[in-house]
């Protein structure tokens, strides 16, 4: 009995023992893809990985040197050379690049982690048997590759263009065929806030925009969590029909509510300025020729347009609070304001902070209402951006009005960080994402 468990045992050991290197096999591939998995035996594998590295190399080789050429040059010769396109082929050049290392890495990995399973004393299984762990392996793979490419093509792309474009001289008179675009470094930046014609409108943007995001939204949480309260209290009867009310601004689309309020605080024949002020005794305001009425009214078209969403919102938080906490408080002689403070208002911001996060972010790139009331007017002399824009509409108009394409890309990654620092900031600094990490 011994001696045939020696036996059996003894192909194992010799197995285990295999002269076999993962140096040797992470080295073929990193020379050629495929050629360490061929050292494997993996004959199949090392086939395809040979057979994709050459035909991205025979395909692909002039465009990308193409590509390279041209994102660092960005042609020589006007009129000749189209400095745009050459920076899109130097950007897809560099994505399929990386496409392409990511590829040849993943290969050289493998091929080093079989060949120490092999020298480990690993047996390979039957064609068939492989065939179907290889499948059941790449499945998840195989699923998220056209999610994956439609991903490059739709967001990745579009935003290593535009971040592109900030470091060039794009402009009216930087427009190719006729002439070509240069990098510039971080010029761009530097004459944003340096120079007066931008530095000025760069301030007074901001500033607009920050102010418009911070008060319209908070108005708006402010008045849809006031009337959920309201609305709320048992005392309030006919619930159903209010609720209803309320909401109905939210089922008009926006674009038609704002183009019917352009028209109620037009200067001339608005219904505002004609019937309410004229009833009023009130003399007719400037709503869409003076800055400071002007967004006076955004504030207010803002928070009607906003509050619904909100007010539906924080209805179904409240009642989702337990009435155990309100009668505990009721015992301990808690106020109305005590109960808000320490009960109601914290369920709320607990359930629905991420969401009123995006209402601030949103809010902040609302293109909408300020293009189609009064298309970010009125002028401003001496300015870029008229006296109600705010940094997305401004980026609107040197894009499509006056062909600054350098500045507006420039301002576009401006906003992008002022967004995305914001939103991380509070996103670490809300409960709710706090304890979902802690689980």
């Amino acid at each position: 009995m011994d001696e045939r468990q020696q036996v059996e045992t003894q192909p194992h050991a010799q197995v285990h023992h295999r002269a076999h290197y993962p140096w040797l096999a992470m080295l073929l591939s990193v020379l050629f893809a495929g050629l360490g998995q061929l050292y494997n035996r993996s004959y199949i594998k090392g086939i395809i990985l040979i057979v994709i590295e050459l035909a991205f190399i025979v395909t692909s080789a002039d465009f990308i040197g193409l590509g390279l050429w041209g994102i660092a040059t960005l042609g020589t010769i006007p009129k000749l050379d189209h400095s745009i396109f050459l920076l899109v082929y130097g950007i897809l050049s560099l994505i399929m690049l990386a496409i392409a290392a990511m590829i040849y890495i993943i290969n050289i990995r493998d091929a080093k982690r079989q060949a120490e399973q092999i020298q480990n004393g690993w047996q390979r299984p039957p064609l068939k048997e492989a065939a179907k762990q290889a499948y059941m392996n790449s499945f998840p793979y195989l699923l998220s590759v056209p999610g994956f490419i439609l991903l490059i093509f739709v967001v990745i792309f579009p935003l290593l263009f535009a971040i592109s474009l900030a470091f060039t001289n794009y402009d009216l008179y930087h427009s190719p065929p006729r002439n070509l675009v240069d990098w510039v470094g971080f010029d761009n930046f530097i004459n944003l806030v340096t120079v007066p014609i931008w530095n000025q409108s760069f301030l007074k943007v901001l500033s607009w925009t920050l102010v418009w995001t911070i008060v319209s939204t908070t108005l708006q949480i402010g008045l849809g969590l006031f009337l959920a309260i309201l609305v709320n209290d048992k005392r309030i009867k006919f619930k159903r029909l209010i609720r209803t009310i309320l909401i109905l601004p939210w089922a008009i689309p926006n674009f038609v509510t704002i183009m019917i309020f352009s028209a109620l605080f037009n200067d001339q024949f608005g219904a505002v300025n004609r019937t309410l002020l004229g009833w009023l005794n009130i003399d007719p305001l400037p709503w869409l020729t003076d800055p400071l009425y002007t967004k006076i009214a955004l504030i207010g078209i803002q928070v009607w347009l906003g509050f619904p969403f909100l007010f539906a919102l924080f209805t179904g938080v409240l009642q989702s609070i337990s009435h155990d906490s309100y009668e505990a408080a009721d015992v301990d002689g808690g106020t109305r304001w005590q109960k808000f403070r320490y009960i109601t208002l914290p369920h709320v911001l607990f359930a629905t902070a991420p969401l009123l996060i995006i209402q601030y972010t949103a809010n902040f790139n609302n293109f909408n209402i300020i293009y189609l009331f009064n298309g970010g007017g009125p002028a401003v002399r001496g300015q870029t951006a008229g006296g109600t824009d705010i940094l997305i509409s401004w980026v609107y108009k040197l894009t499509f009005t006056t062909n600054n394409y350098n500045m507006a890309a420039a301002i576009s990654l401006l906003i992008g960080v002022i967004v995305i620092v914001f939103a991380f900031i509070q996103f670490r600094r809300t409960k709710s994402f706090k304890e979902e990490r802690d689980q």
